[in-house]
């Protein structure tokens, strides 16, 4: 074996050298370029799901591999840096970590670097939404600034050339003519922000076995105190709560054809599980890459879904997105005459290279949390009930990373997301009716479920799905419809006891 393998994954040396090789036949997907004949048997066998449930996986309490966190639980759980980062790695990760809570403000300003906030804006800095690094949630009242959730806003293509853009991925979606791409409610001194965000909830109830019953909260979103003038009669809303940060720059370097083996967009298997890869235009290259950040994966790497968040959300220019003014459009003319914070001598953009750059090697050094209580008897019941449910066909347990990685700390490791990172349709109970690329109005993103079990214990609170309309995990599964229908189903008719043990696993990731 060669040397660089030990040393990308000396955790798990044992686990894939000790293994019986399976045969080349029954490799039947494209095989993995960055891998050797014999490595990529031995992947092919570690990643596979268990069928033991007696205890638990090698290294399955390592949910990252070498990088995972394993400082003790509490609020700041999502927070560490990858544990096998060297001493310049720490160095810069600190140093994104400042600036991923760097407080934005107006131009001009006395603190020039960090002139360029807004003018129109839903954050003054990054972390203002991804709460400690965790997940967001909807305001609790209509009169809460909506701060770690916001509307996205996009029309129908109506023109020839707006439905060429569609279809070759020059664009994702068509802004709303005067609001842009997503609602801002929140503006710098003397300009109006763009509106209020308004939700009402409506209260159903589903039975379940075993005389047990979940209340659902059915969400419906509006806008109200437009500032700009009338929304397009057409507009297409839908709302969005900051995911978790952990574990982005491993899910960046899974292998694309490990993700695309695993689609099946005609269910040509005859399973019911029909995911696709979301397919995102690279500008650079003209080429379409697989997405795999945002609840419609329609980012293809940490460092887009990093620019458009500094564009979108804080109204900041970077190299990539030179536009000072991020989501006015021309239809607020009041916005576009506002100073920006663009200075030369600190480099292009209001965000220039050098911070862009620290605070995307930040996001994708957030550390996985160590997995708790793997070997308790009721998490692995609950984990044989999660895997034999068929909640793995679209979250899918294992994968390793890429041997190649453009940074070592992240390659070859053994990690457990829970996600295949593939749109999925999850039904008309959680359909948007809002299309993003080749993502239609009913399908979304598997998201990773490690982590998950922290989320109360990091962000205070139990709001799950893209709008935190769940209020607790068993609410999320519940709301699963589509592809996911079936194991809905299977939750369904379970026990009581059954179904706490399914929770008590998935409070273990």
């Amino acid at each position: 074996m060669p040397t660089s393998f030990g040393k990308c994954l000396s955790l798990y040396c044992a686990l894939l050298c000790g293994m019986t090789l399976i045969p080349a036949t029954a490799l039947a997907q494209p095989s993995r370029d960055d891998l050797s004949v014999q490595d990529l048997k031995r992947v092919e066998k570690v990643t596979q799901p268990t069928s033991d449930f007696t205890k638990a996986e090698a290294f399955e309490n390592k949910s990252a591999g070498a990088p995972t966190s394993k400082k003790s639980v509490t609020s700041k759980s999502f927070s560490h840096s990858s544990a096998n980062l060297p001493f310049k790695g720490e160095r810069d990760f600190k140093l994104g970590n400042s600036l991923f809570k760097k407080i934005w403000v107006s131009s001009p300003s006395s603190t020039k670097a960090s002139d360029g906030l807004g003018p129109l804006f839903n954050a003054r800095s990054c972390q203002r939404c991804h709460l400690q690094d965790g997940r967001g949630h909807p305001p609790e009242s209509n009169e809460d600034l909506a701060t770690s959730m916001f509307l996205r806003l996009s029309v129908p293509p109506r023109t020839d050339a707006e439905k060429q853009a569609i279809t070759t991925g020059t664009l994702l979606r068509i802004p709303e003519p005067t609001y842009g791409g997503q609602l801002q409610d929140q503006a710098v001194t003397g300009l109006p922000a763009e509106g209020k965000m308004r939700i009402s909830y409506e209260e159903e109830v589903v039975e379940l076995e075993g005389g047990e019953s979940v209340s659902l909260r059915r969400p419906s979103y509006s806008v109200a105190e437009l500032a700009y003038g009338d929304m397009d009669p057409e507009v297409m809303l839908s709302p969005r709560v900051a995911p978790p940060m952990i574990g982005l720059g491993l899910l960046e370097e899974i292998h694309e054809q490990d993700l695309l083996n695993l689609a099946d967009p005609e269910d040509k298997d005859g399973d019911g599980i029909s995911g696709k890869a979301s397919l995102v235009l690279n500008p650079e290259t003209g080429q379409k890459e697989i997405g795999r950040f945002g609840w419609k994966a329609s980012n293809r790497n940490v460092h887009t879904q990093s620019v458009n968040a500094f564009a979108g959300d804080i109204g900041l220019s970077t190299p990539d997105l030179t536009a000072h003014w991020g989501d006015c459009t021309e239809k607020q003319p009041s916005c576009l005459s506002q100073p920006h914070g663009s200075q030369h001598n600190l480099g292009e953009g209001e965000a220039p290279q050098k911070v862009l750059d620290l605070v995307v090697f930040y996001s994708r050094n957030l550390a996985v949390p160590a997995r708790r209580n793997v070997n308790d008897p009721t998490v692995l019941k609950g984990k044989e009930l999660f895997y034999k449910s068929g909640c793995i066909s679209c979250h899918k347990p294992k994968f390793v990373t890429r041997r190649d990685a453009a940074q070592k700390e992240l390659a070859f490791q053994l990690i457990w997301p829970y996600s295949d990172l593939l749109l999925h349709d999850m039904g008309e109970g959680l359909s948007d009716n809002r299309p993003v690329g080749n993502a239609t109005g009913r399908e979304w993103r598997t998201p990773p479920l490690w982590g998950i079990g922290l989320t109360e214990k990091v962000n205070g609170h139990t709001y799950f799905l893209h709008d935190g309309r769940a209020r607790n995990l068993l609410e999320a599964i519940i709301w699963h419809g589509g592809e996911a229908k079936q194991a809905r189903d299977n939750v369904v008719a379970m026990s009581p006891e059954e179904r706490k043990s399914l929770i008590t696993f998935l409070e273990s990731l």
